[in-house]
Protein backbone atom coordinates (compact mmCIF):
# COMPACT_ATOMS: atom_id res chain seq x y z
CA UNK A 1 0.00 0.00 0.00
CA UNK A 2 0.87 3.43 -0.91
CA UNK A 3 0.23 6.65 1.20
CA UNK A 4 0.15 10.30 1.29
CA UNK A 5 0.92 12.62 4.57
CA UNK A 6 -0.58 16.14 4.77
CA UNK A 7 2.06 17.98 6.03
CA UNK A 8 2.35 21.20 4.29
CA UNK A 9 0.57 23.55 6.22
CA UNK A 10 1.00 26.39 7.93
CA UNK A 11 0.35 25.67 11.29
CA UNK A 12 -1.45 29.00 12.18
CA UNK A 13 -3.21 28.01 14.89
CA UNK A 14 -0.45 26.58 16.41
CA UNK A 15 1.62 29.75 16.47
CA UNK A 16 3.96 30.31 18.86
CA UNK A 17 5.19 26.88 18.07
CA UNK A 18 5.23 27.07 14.20
CA UNK A 19 6.60 30.52 14.08
CA UNK A 20 10.24 27.70 14.59
CA UNK A 21 9.58 24.55 13.17
CA UNK A 22 6.35 22.86 11.01
CA UNK A 23 2.95 21.31 12.33
CA UNK A 24 4.82 18.01 11.18
CA UNK A 25 7.31 18.45 14.06
CA UNK A 26 5.36 19.67 16.92
CA UNK A 27 5.85 17.29 19.77
CA UNK A 28 3.12 14.34 21.25
CA UNK A 29 4.11 11.75 23.68
CA UNK A 30 8.06 12.43 22.96
CA UNK A 31 7.86 12.18 19.43
CA UNK A 32 7.00 14.79 16.26
CA UNK A 33 3.18 14.35 14.77
CA UNK A 34 4.39 13.05 11.84
CA UNK A 35 6.32 10.39 13.39
CA UNK A 36 3.25 8.94 14.81
CA UNK A 37 1.47 9.24 11.58
CA UNK A 38 4.43 7.24 9.38
CA UNK A 39 4.25 4.21 12.00
CA UNK A 40 0.67 4.21 11.89
CA UNK A 41 0.78 3.90 8.18
CA UNK A 42 3.85 1.40 8.11
CA UNK A 43 2.15 -0.57 10.77
CA UNK A 44 -0.68 -1.20 8.58
CA UNK A 45 1.72 -2.20 5.52
CA UNK A 46 2.53 1.33 3.78
CA UNK A 47 5.88 0.47 2.28
CA UNK A 48 5.80 3.89 0.24
CA UNK A 49 4.86 6.90 1.48
CA UNK A 50 5.14 10.50 0.15
CA UNK A 51 4.98 13.87 2.14
CA UNK A 52 4.23 17.38 1.05
CA UNK A 53 5.72 20.08 2.40
CA UNK A 54 5.57 23.60 2.33
CA UNK A 55 6.57 25.74 5.65
CA UNK A 56 10.30 24.92 6.88
CA UNK A 57 10.13 21.99 4.58
CA UNK A 58 14.19 21.33 5.10
CA UNK A 59 13.07 20.40 8.57
CA UNK A 60 10.80 18.18 7.55
CA UNK A 61 13.38 16.25 5.52
CA UNK A 62 16.10 16.81 7.58
CA UNK A 63 14.21 14.91 10.42
CA UNK A 64 12.56 11.55 8.13
CA UNK A 65 16.46 11.27 6.66
CA UNK A 66 17.70 11.30 10.73
CA UNK A 67 15.25 8.52 11.10
CA UNK A 68 16.54 6.41 8.28
CA UNK A 69 13.27 7.19 5.97
CA UNK A 70 11.52 4.97 8.99
CA UNK A 71 13.17 1.62 6.97
CA UNK A 72 10.72 2.70 3.99
CA UNK A 73 10.62 4.44 0.89
CA UNK A 74 9.66 8.28 1.65
CA UNK A 75 9.17 10.86 -1.06
CA UNK A 76 8.51 14.23 -0.64
CA UNK A 77 6.65 16.59 -2.79
CA UNK A 78 8.12 20.35 -2.38
CA UNK A 79 5.05 22.73 -2.58
CA UNK A 80 7.80 25.63 -0.40
CA UNK A 81 6.92 28.33 -3.21
CA UNK A 82 3.45 27.56 -3.47
CA UNK A 83 0.69 26.04 -0.99
CA UNK A 84 -1.49 23.72 -3.19
CA UNK A 85 -4.41 22.71 -1.17
CA UNK A 86 -5.08 19.28 -0.42
CA UNK A 87 -6.36 18.31 -3.97
CA UNK A 88 -3.72 20.46 -5.57
CA UNK A 89 -1.01 18.44 -3.12
CA UNK A 90 -2.45 14.89 -4.25
CA UNK A 91 -2.48 16.25 -7.78
CA UNK A 92 1.28 16.73 -7.56
CA UNK A 93 2.00 13.91 -6.48
CA UNK A 94 0.28 11.73 -8.76
CA UNK A 95 3.12 10.36 -10.35
CA UNK A 96 4.11 8.71 -7.06
CA UNK A 97 0.78 6.20 -7.58
CA UNK A 98 1.74 4.59 -10.60
CA UNK A 99 0.51 1.31 -9.27
CA UNK A 100 -3.45 1.98 -10.21
CA UNK A 101 -3.89 0.60 -6.88
CA UNK A 102 -6.28 3.19 -4.36
CA UNK A 103 -3.40 4.80 -2.01
CA UNK A 104 -4.30 6.57 1.32
CA UNK A 105 -3.89 10.10 2.38
CA UNK A 106 -3.73 11.51 6.67
CA UNK A 107 -3.67 14.75 7.47
CA UNK A 108 -0.24 15.22 9.98
CA UNK A 109 -2.28 16.81 12.70
CA UNK A 110 -4.55 13.79 13.59
CA UNK A 111 -4.44 11.28 16.11
CA UNK A 112 -7.12 8.30 16.16
CA UNK A 113 -7.48 4.59 17.19
CA UNK A 114 -8.46 3.95 13.30
CA UNK A 115 -7.90 0.54 12.43
CA UNK A 116 -6.31 1.52 8.58
CA UNK A 117 -6.41 -2.60 7.10
CA UNK A 118 -10.22 -2.32 7.64
CA UNK A 119 -10.62 1.20 6.03
CA UNK A 120 -8.55 0.39 2.89
CA UNK A 121 -10.41 -3.39 2.83
CA UNK A 122 -13.89 -1.59 3.04
CA UNK A 123 -13.06 1.02 0.00
CA UNK A 124 -11.97 -1.91 -1.77
CA UNK A 125 -15.13 -3.55 -1.63
CA UNK A 126 -16.76 -0.44 -2.15
CA UNK A 127 -15.31 0.12 -5.83
CA UNK A 128 -15.93 3.60 -5.23
CA UNK A 129 -13.94 6.81 -6.38
CA UNK A 130 -12.74 7.63 -2.95
CA UNK A 131 -13.55 6.56 0.72
CA UNK A 132 -13.75 8.92 3.68
CA UNK A 133 -13.33 8.17 7.72
CA UNK A 134 -16.08 9.98 9.56
CA UNK A 135 -17.67 10.34 12.75
CA UNK A 136 -20.62 12.38 13.99
CA UNK A 137 -18.61 14.23 16.51
CA UNK A 138 -19.47 18.18 16.58
CA UNK A 139 -18.38 20.31 14.12
CA UNK A 140 -19.54 23.83 11.96
CA UNK A 141 -18.82 22.13 8.76
CA UNK A 142 -20.57 18.95 7.93
CA UNK A 143 -20.34 15.93 4.75
CA UNK A 144 -24.36 14.93 3.93
CA UNK A 145 -24.69 11.39 3.00
CA UNK A 146 -27.46 9.51 1.96
CA UNK A 147 -28.86 6.19 3.50
CA UNK A 148 -26.51 4.52 1.62
CA UNK A 149 -23.59 6.02 3.30
CA UNK A 150 -22.74 8.26 -0.62
CA UNK A 151 -21.81 11.81 -0.38
CA UNK A 152 -23.83 14.06 -1.72
CA UNK A 153 -23.27 17.53 0.17
CA UNK A 154 -21.50 19.93 2.50
CA UNK A 155 -23.25 22.36 4.48
CA UNK A 156 -21.82 24.98 7.27
CA UNK A 157 -24.44 25.18 9.86
CA UNK A 158 -22.51 28.61 10.98
CA UNK A 159 -23.18 30.49 7.66
CA UNK A 160 -26.14 28.36 6.08
CA UNK A 161 -23.57 27.73 3.00
CA UNK A 162 -24.56 24.38 0.75
CA UNK A 163 -23.01 22.76 -1.80
CA UNK A 164 -22.29 21.66 -4.54
CA UNK A 165 -24.32 24.89 -6.71
CA UNK A 166 -28.26 23.49 -6.41
CA UNK A 167 -27.83 21.14 -3.38
CA UNK A 168 -30.62 21.70 -0.95
CA UNK A 169 -32.70 19.77 1.65
CA UNK A 170 -29.78 19.10 3.83
CA UNK A 171 -32.15 17.40 6.55
CA UNK A 172 -32.72 14.71 4.33
CA UNK A 173 -29.13 13.69 4.79
CA UNK A 174 -27.03 12.29 7.55
CA UNK A 175 -24.36 15.18 8.90
CA UNK A 176 -21.17 13.44 9.74
CA UNK A 177 -17.42 15.20 10.08
CA UNK A 178 -14.86 14.70 8.22
CA UNK A 179 -11.45 13.27 9.92
CA UNK A 180 -8.93 14.37 7.30
CA UNK A 181 -8.22 10.59 6.77
CA UNK A 182 -9.44 8.69 3.43
CA UNK A 183 -8.33 5.97 0.90
CA UNK A 184 -8.57 7.40 -3.14
CA UNK A 185 -8.74 5.19 -5.90
CA UNK A 186 -5.93 6.70 -8.97
CA UNK A 187 -9.15 7.48 -10.97
CA UNK A 188 -8.87 10.93 -9.32
CA UNK A 189 -6.12 12.19 -11.30
CA UNK A 190 -8.15 11.73 -14.84
CA UNK A 191 -11.05 13.91 -13.15
CA UNK A 192 -8.67 16.51 -11.97
CA UNK A 193 -7.25 17.65 -15.21
CA UNK A 194 -9.59 20.51 -15.29
CA UNK A 195 -8.85 21.39 -12.02
CA UNK A 196 -6.93 24.61 -11.56
CA UNK A 197 -3.71 24.54 -9.88
CA UNK A 198 -4.90 25.06 -6.11
CA UNK A 199 -8.07 23.19 -5.22
CA UNK A 200 -9.40 21.23 -2.00
CA UNK A 201 -9.78 17.53 -2.22
CA UNK A 202 -13.33 18.32 -0.71
CA UNK A 203 -14.32 20.61 -3.69
CA UNK A 204 -12.85 18.27 -5.69
CA UNK A 205 -15.13 15.30 -4.40
CA UNK A 206 -18.40 17.73 -4.35
CA UNK A 207 -17.47 18.37 -7.87
CA UNK A 208 -18.04 15.12 -8.63
CA UNK A 209 -21.14 13.74 -6.17
CA UNK A 210 -23.98 13.42 -9.20
CA UNK A 211 -21.60 10.81 -11.42
CA UNK A 212 -18.81 9.44 -8.73
CA UNK A 213 -19.44 7.44 -6.18
CA UNK A 214 -17.80 9.02 -3.17
CA UNK A 215 -18.32 6.65 0.18
CA UNK A 216 -18.26 6.83 4.25
CA UNK A 217 -16.71 4.73 6.37
CA UNK A 218 -17.71 5.08 10.14
CA UNK A 219 -15.17 3.14 12.03
CA UNK A 220 -16.47 1.59 15.24
CA UNK A 221 -16.13 3.05 18.76
CA UNK A 222 -13.95 5.73 16.88
CA UNK A 223 -11.49 8.01 18.96
CA UNK A 224 -9.29 10.81 17.25
CA UNK A 225 -8.11 14.30 17.91
CA UNK A 226 -7.29 16.81 15.58
CA UNK A 227 -4.08 18.60 16.57
CA UNK A 228 -4.44 21.54 15.48
CA UNK A 229 -4.38 24.31 18.30
CA UNK A 230 -2.07 24.99 20.89
CA UNK A 231 -5.29 24.40 23.63
CA UNK A 232 -5.32 20.93 22.42
CA UNK A 233 -1.79 20.14 23.47
CA UNK A 234 -2.34 18.58 26.75
CA UNK A 235 -5.57 17.10 25.76
CA UNK A 236 -3.54 15.37 22.97
CA UNK A 237 -0.87 14.15 25.22
CA UNK A 238 -3.49 12.62 27.24
CA UNK A 239 -5.24 10.83 24.20
CA UNK A 240 -1.97 9.12 22.78
CA UNK A 241 -1.51 7.90 25.93
CA UNK A 242 -5.00 5.58 25.64
CA UNK A 243 -3.67 4.58 22.06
Amino acid sequence: MKAMIFAAGLGTRLKPLTDTIPKALVPIGGKPLLAHVVEKLKDAGAEEIMINVHHFPDQIIEYVRSQRNFGIRIEFSDERDDLLETGGGVRKAAYFFDDGKPFLAHNVDILSNLKIKELYEYHLKSHSLATLVVSERLTSRYLLFDDNLYLKGWMNEKTGELRPAGFNKPELYRKLAFSGIQVLSTEVFELMKDFGERFSIVDFYLSWVHSQAIKAFIPDDFQMIDVGKLDVLDEAEKFYQTL
